[in-house]
């Protein structure tokens, strides 16, 4: 399973869901990955990651190898980290990133990381990836390299039209390079129950036609607190209600693909 988590407008929660979805997914005994392609670096950092540290083991020096005629290329399973996690690992983003793009787009290898996940597949079950908030190099090759994609959705009226906009895109995208690319639905992050504008936004997302996922993930302060002590909630608060959000979200996604494969 790859599954890429996309929204072209920032600050919607995509490294909150990746890792959560991510974490619960380890904690369920699936051996995970998480692939960072923000240059951000906000789900490494999430899971104990510094990006600013000397490392050749990130995502940048992964795709780097493709684009180099003379590097000496290490094993693709080399790259994986282990997190403080069991069955979690990573392989982080990095500064690197923004350089390598052009030549990476000037060597067109934007099928490079589909090739590598073919070969990582073999060795994990689940496999997360977090994305820039931009229809860049990097978010279209992970969206060609997927087979899985959730959309992260916060409720106003610039998501809406954001959510229109990108759909468009994609579907381009998927028409000219990757067919399997199946949309699992648009998650809906920092859900305000009190207010009726944020219902009045999803019926109209629904009235698009658009497959909205239940449950609506809530705002909550356990969230932050997640993100500073640098520790996926399934770990840190287990009992809280957007920990059990969370489960029941990725039990409905285990549950639709099953249903798929049945």
């Amino acid at each position: 399973m790859r599954r890429i988590i996309f929204n072209q407008k920032g600050g919607v929660g995509k490294s909150s869901i990746t890792v959560n979805l991510a974490a619960i997914s380890a904690a369920k005994g699936y051996k995970t990955l998480v692939i960072d392609l923000d240059v951000q670096g906000n789900s490494s950092h999430y899971l104990g990651f510094d990006i600013n540290q000397k490392s050749d083991k990130t995502i940048a020096d992964l795709l780097n190898q493709t684009a180099s005629w003379f590097s000496m290329a290490s094993p693709t399973l080399d790259y994986p980290q282990p997190t403080d996690y069991d069955n979690l690992f990573l392989i982080p983003s990095s500064p690197k990133l923004d350089k390598l793009e052009p030549e990476l787009e000037r060597r067109y290898k934007i099928y490079k990381l589909r090739e590598t996940l073919d070969e990582l597949e073999k060795e994990y079950e689940h496999i997360y990836i977090d994305t820039p908030p931009n229809l860049n190099f990097y978010t279209k090759s992970g969206l060609i390299a997927a087979h899985n994609l959730l959309i992260p959705f916060d409720c106003d009226s610039f998501s809406q039209q954001a959510l229109i906009n990108l759909m468009d895109n994609l579907a381009e995208l998927r028409d000219d390079h990757n067919r399997e690319l199946s949309l699992e639905g648009i998650v809906v992050n920092m859900f305000n129950a009190q207010a009726n504008f944020p219902r009045q936004i999803i019926e109209s997302v629904k009235e698009l036609g658009f497959p909205i996922l239940e449950p609506y993930l809530p705002q909550s302060i356990k969230m932050k607190e997640s993100h500073f002590q640098q520790i996926p909630l399934i770990h840190f608060q287990p009992k809280h209600k957007l920990t059990q959000q969370f489960s029941l979200l990725h039990q409905q996604l285990s549950d639709a693909k099953q249903a798929v494969k049945s």
